[in-house]
């Protein structure tokens, strides 16, 4: 298929392009930069702008006879959104109405979405199907359950189709290391822990060890970035107009921020300060999917299920890149 890659140069869509190539797609790239990275995908591929843009979205998606969008422009960092949550509503509902305009106006009718768990809100049972009820309790999840909204009322109005892909913890990089997680702040555990073991901070703060799980800390569900960009080729190969996909996308395990250090401790060889800080308002004790419904659906099976396989491929990617993109 001819398809258009809103946001990317980011971490998950620079794994999806790649994932896309290599099953024969033909891809474009469409990225403003304020959050990606010009050296994470071909140049050759990459359009510099905005999704608000909708003349220049669509006359890239009538030039390239664009058959399929699969959309990774948002922003996603919850302190960020809560903070500015004006921010949050105009570029993560606002911008993708404004893509769905372009897209409207040039018949492109099959889009794929980058969401996320974190629509559940608290969940009150884990793990956490689709069928889980949605309330998201900050304007990160509210901004992107919004446009899942959108997307629903005009797929049932039949001028779309589309795919909610709802990840939970996004994780590792490449397996040859040659792309990876840059963010700035960098909010992720994983990275963070590594960048510690590179000397690059000073310690690794844990946020609450009271928690009602095994050791005290906060169980996460992470799932490597690879699998989440197999799961988007997957459902694009999958859409038709009036088709509606919503799946979770994880591995259905748990790993507390414990498990994770000591993860890392031992890909590494590094032994990694920490320091217990108070808990962060709102973080959920567990965190878990059920992806059950991406298996059936998508025929998906992650192919990374411990989080040491995960571990070692990002601590690849750090140790190479200690500084992200800008070593490059």
């Amino acid at each position: 298929m001819r398809v258009l890659v809103t946001g990317g140069a980011g971490y998950v869509g620079s794994h999806t392009v790649r994932a896309l190539l290599e099953a024969g797609h033909h891809v474009w790239v469409l990225d403003n930069l304020s959050r990606g990275h010009l050296e994470a995908v071909p140049r050759n591929l990459l359009t510099l702008g905005d999704i608000h843009d909708v003349p220049l979205v669509a006359e890239l998606l009538r030039q390239h006879r664009i058959e399929a969008v699969l959309h990774f422009a948002a922003f996603a960092l919850v302190g960020e959104s809560v903070e500015h949550p004006d921010l949050y509503y105009r570029n993560n509902v606002q911008g993708g109405l404004a893509l769905l305009e372009a897209m409207r106006r040039v018949r492109v009718p099959l889009l794929v979405f980058s969401s996320t768990c974190a629509v559940y809100g608290i969940p009150p049972r884990v793990p956490i199907s689709e069928d889980s009820p949605t309330h998201p309790i900050n304007p990160y999840g509210r901004t992107k359950l919004a446009f899942e909204w959108a997307l629903s009322d005009l797929c049932q109005a039949g001028q779309i189709g589309y795919a909610s892909l709802r990840y939970f913890n996004a994780a590792g990089a490449a397996a040859d290391g040659s792309i990876g997680e840059d963010h700035d702040p960098e909010t992720h555990l994983i990275p963070l822990v590594l960048q510690t073991a590179l000397g690059l901070r000073p310690q690794v703060d844990i946020y609450g060890t009271d928690y009602d799980t095994p050791d005290g800390t906060c169980i996460r569900d992470y799932v490597h970035v690879d699998d989440l960009a197999d799961a988007h080729v997957r459902a694009l190969e999958r859409l038709r107009v009036g088709t509606a996909l919503v799946c979770n996308l994880g591995i259905g395990r748990g790993y507390s921020v414990r498990e994770v250090i000591s993860a890392c401790q031992e890909v590494t060889g590094c032994q990694i300060p920490t320091c217990t800080v108070a808990r962060r308002l709102g973080d959920p004790p567990r965190l878990v999917a059920d992806a059950t419904r991406a298996r059936q659906l998508l025929d998906w099976q992650p192919r990374y299920r411990d989080i040491h396989t995960i571990v070692e491929t990002a601590w690849r990617w750090h140790h190479s890149h200690p500084r992200g993109f800008r070593a490059c």
